[in-house]
């Protein structure tokens, strides 16, 4: 079951996370969560991702944004029925925390549209929310 899924116009991005004990350091106050995201285009149109924008909520309320083109250094073209699926991390200096945020994708047409990226939680297993 997908932590997050939706899917706008013909693009689905869906989200699963895992929190990430190697790479914690919950003493110096330092949580370490892993994120997939599968996107698939179910729509008709061929689509590019040029640029992500996350928004990154804490325990405490605190919000990092965060911009850039593509994802992991690539932006993928994707043609009806195509995924692209990737792993990325997020540190958090609280035990739980969510993110949410849009992919800018563009047609083949040049049009230009935000695909929806739903709020996910990243939650240390043993945290109590």
């Amino acid at each position: 079951m997908p932590a997050s899924e939706t899917v706008t116009r013909g693009i689905r991005i869906s989200v699963e996370t895992q929190y990430d004990p190697t790479r914690s350091s919950p003493q110096q106050s330092q949580w370490f969560f892993l994120y997939t995201i599968r996107i698939t285009n179910e729509g008709s149109v061929t689509a590019q991702l040029m640029t992500r924008h996350w928004i990154i909520t804490d325990a405490t309320g605190h919000v990092e944004e965060v911009k850039g083109p593509g994802v992991v250094g690539e932006q993928p073209v994707l043609a009806q029925g195509q995924s692209f699926e990737y792993t990325s991390g997020c540190p958090l200096s609280t035990p739980f925390g969510s993110m949410r945020g849009t992919y800018q994708m563009t047609t083949a047409d040049g049009e230009q549209f935000d695909a929806e990226i739903a709020e996910f939680i990243l939650r240390e297993p043993h945290a109590m929310h």
